[in-house]
């Protein structure tokens, strides 16, 4: 995918991507993590392209503005678990210790981001399990299969073979925003769709999940906030 830079301040890298199936040209800033990209028909020029994205600089610049701050996960850093906030503290022992505001975590400095998220994986398998089970249990059916990603663009999934995905950022969120997503991806076990039969079998085994629901619309992409390290 080509890309061409805008200058000013401060600059803005766009990426061009020519799809045959668009039929005008659109820009799109992406609220995970900033990046912007420009969709093209494939009649159009990247010249002509590129004098869209530079008619549309300032909007661009007004978007990438409102993206959240990346936040290196350090000693010193803050970061949420379970919805709280917790400050990340050197720590005694081999294993990272989750108080009520702070997250103790031993070890050489440069290890913590990949500490800390080694500790938040396992903390999301063990909710999401206990979650998942007892949704499947009201619902009569449990999936094959349960795995955990880093995924950006969805928080869960449900496969044609029963087998369900999640991200494990969800355990940064409210745990009440983690179980309506553990409980709108095992009512696809019966309904694999997004039908009202889908959302009234969301309701008969959660009961009202608007409030989390709409968290994560507006607010869910600042959890992608957080680096690791790798």
């Amino acid at each position: 995918m080509a890309q061409f830079n805008i200058s000013g301040t401060p600059s803005v890298t766009v990426a061009l991507r020519r799809s045959a199936r668009a039929r005008r040209i659109s820009l799109r800033v992406s609220r995970l993590d900033g990046k912007v990209t420009l969709t093209i028909p494939s009649n159009v020029s990247d010249r002509e392209a590129m004098a869209f994205a530079h008619e549309k600089q300032d909007w661009l610049r007004k978007q990438v503005a409102q993206q959240p701050e990346s936040v290196v996960v350090a000693h010193g850093a803050e970061v949420p678990v379970a919805g709280r906030t917790r400050l990340i503290v050197p720590g005694a022992g081999r294993s990272v210790q989750l108080g009520a505001d702070e997250l103790a975590v031993p070890g050489k400095p440069e290890l913590v981001g990949r500490k800390v998220q080694g500790f938040l994986k396992e903390l999301a398998r063990h909710r999401l399990v206990e979650a998942v089970d007892h949704y499947g249990a009201r619902l009569g059916r449990q999936p094959t299969k349960l795995t955990l990603r880093d995924t950006r663009s969805r928080w869960g999934s449900c496969s044609s073979t029963r087998a369900l995905m999640f991200s494990w950022r969800l355990v940064m969120a409210a745990p009440d925003v983690l179980d309506y997503v553990a409980a709108h991806e095992v009512a696809h076990l019966k309904e694999m769709n997004h039908s009202q039969a889908f959302w009234n079998e969301v309701t008969i085994i959660h009961g009202p999940y608007e409030a989390p629901r709409r968290w994560l619309r507006h607010q869910g992409q600042e959890l992608h906030r957080y680096q690791f390290g790798g």
